[in-house]
């Protein structure tokens, strides 16, 4: 059998962590539960990170870059702002039921106390607000979106996802999801007054 190098054993470390802290929680979670997941010792658990948080750390960082790479590539995939927000608003809903951790840190308030979620929280929604307001910016140079304040704008369709995903990631199955996000853009993009 083959050794197992350093980024080998931290990377096997990480999947299995990651795998019981989204089953469990960071609380429930141990590092005896972790060292026999992943068929290590303790002491090899220890020579990587020098505590569970550091490892709930690391696999936010990880599952944060992964949704900002899923919701970047989608974004990128289509041509009009309209397309864009779409997939962006699902790409979001989609992958933040899948990635448990980064979704319960995002939200969790005990977890707040961990100088680490802060900032990736702040990050995140400065990352999302932007792409946001590029998306909007896009459709007012096409002539596409009439929007006096972007960056308000982008705040307000972000507050709004964000005030929705709890109950959609948890208690509304994916074809449902979809189809609210539709709705919810017509209502965006065409607003509620009727029309002469």
């Amino acid at each position: 059998m083959v050794a197992l190098d350093k980024i080998d054993r931290k990377e096997i470390i990480i999947k299995v962590a990651q795998s019981l802290f989204g089953k469990f929680g960071l609380a429930k979670t141990t590092i005896e539960d972790i060292a026999r997941q992943a068929r290590m010792g303790k002491a090899s658990i220890y020579y990587y990170f020098k505590s569970k948080e550091s490892i709930f750390k690391e696999v936010i960082e990880k599952e944060g870059a992964e949704l900002r790479r899923k919701i970047q590539d989608a974004v990128s995939s289509v041509e009009t702002p309209q397309d864009k927000l779409r997939i962006y608003a699902l790409t979001r809903m989609e992958s933040l039921k899948k990635l448990a951790n980064y979704y319960n840190a995002m939200r969790d308030e005990y977890l707040e106390h961990y100088a680490f979620i802060e900032k990736a929280r702040q990050g995140f929604d400065a990352f999302e607000v932007d792409l946001i307001s590029r998306i909007l910016k896009q459709g007012v140079d096409q002539g596409v979106f009439a929007i006096a304040n972007i960056p308000l704008t982008a705040e307000a369709i972000l507050a709004a996802i964000k005030g929705l995903e709890y109950r959609w990631t948890i208690e509304v199955p994916m074809e449902r999801i979809r189809e609210n996000i539709d709705v919810l853009l017509t209502i965006l993009f065409k607003g509620i007054e009727k029309r002469a």
